[in-house]
């Protein structure tokens, strides 16, 4: 019955990497921390295993994305490749800073986050174009604090990166584009982070690898694949207006029970 649940997750997760550039992953956490408190996991640990999680699956889901919108020339490889040498530095350390959050703790950080996120996106939040792309330096620093924050919430970092390239004149298909980009260097890099730091967790359950729940990740994996490639192509046909709503009022949801 779970690995069905974690099948439907990794749907929904690749429609929204492809169509709004976020990894899944503010969906994935949230489902993933009420999956394994149903399943008797332990408190302490449970938290860190949805985030590590989510972001292994991310290194799929951004592949699939990237490739559909590498076809419509989207993807400005340029921005992409500065930006990831920052990434890799912020994801290493994000990493190390959730794995020094207790997991209650990181609960209610993920669901102020995802409140946050829902008001961006029902409201369509983000800054007005300024000015152009920064140069190099400006790229890196960018890189790291969109890596340390995606590491910690366990996410692609779309939610971040969107609003970052937009705000520097990219269109909105090139800055979905670009973050679905830089979503595979804040996976990769995150989900050995919490692989490694989680190793030898003797509270982990069964099939873990580190802080990465294999029953999960193998199902989730198998269908945001396919459903990624579909997102994206929603995402050049479409006016996702009211589903970004639609979706910011769940994330609404999600971060208040998160919260209380």
């Amino acid at each position: 019955m779970e690995f069905l649940l974690y099948l439907a997750l990794g749907a929904c997760a690749g429609v929204l990497a492809g169509l709004f550039g976020v990894g899944g992953g503010i969906i994935i956490v949230p489902v993933l921390v009420f999956s394994f408190t149903l399943q008797g996991f332990d408190s302490s640990v449970l938290t860190h295993l949805a985030v590590g999680t989510s972001l292994a699956t991310i290194v799929f889901t951004s592949i699939q994305s990237v490739r559909a919108h590498h076809k419509r020339g989207a993807v400005r490889w340029a921005v992409f490749t500065w930006m990831t040498m920052g990434i890799l530095v912020g994801a290493g350390v994000g990493s190390l800073t959730a794995s020094y959050i207790a997991g209650p703790y990181l609960q209610k950080i993920i669901g102020v986050f995802a409140i946050l996120v829902a008001l961006q996106m029902a409201f369509d939040l983000r800054p007005k174009a300024s000015g152009t792309v920064p140069r190099r330096p400006g790229l890196i620093a960018a890189g790291v604090v969109i890596g340390w924050a995606s590491a910690i919430f366990g996410i692609g970092g779309g939610s971040l990166t969107v609003p970052f390239l937009t705000w520097r004149s990219l269109t909105m298909q090139q800055a979905v584009a670009t973050s679905s980009a830089c979503g595979f260097p804040i996976a990769v890099a995150s989900a050995l982070s919490f692989m490694i730091l989680g190793w030898h967790d003797p509270l982990l359950p069964p099939h873990s690898l580190g802080f990465v729940y294999l029953p999960a990740f193998i199902g989730i994996a198998l269908t945001s694949m396919f459903f990624a490639r579909f997102g994206a192509k929603l995402a050049h046909t479409l006016s996702p207006r009211v589903l970004k709503r639609l979706f910011a009022l769940l994330l609404v949801v999600v971060g208040t029970s998160f919260l209380i």
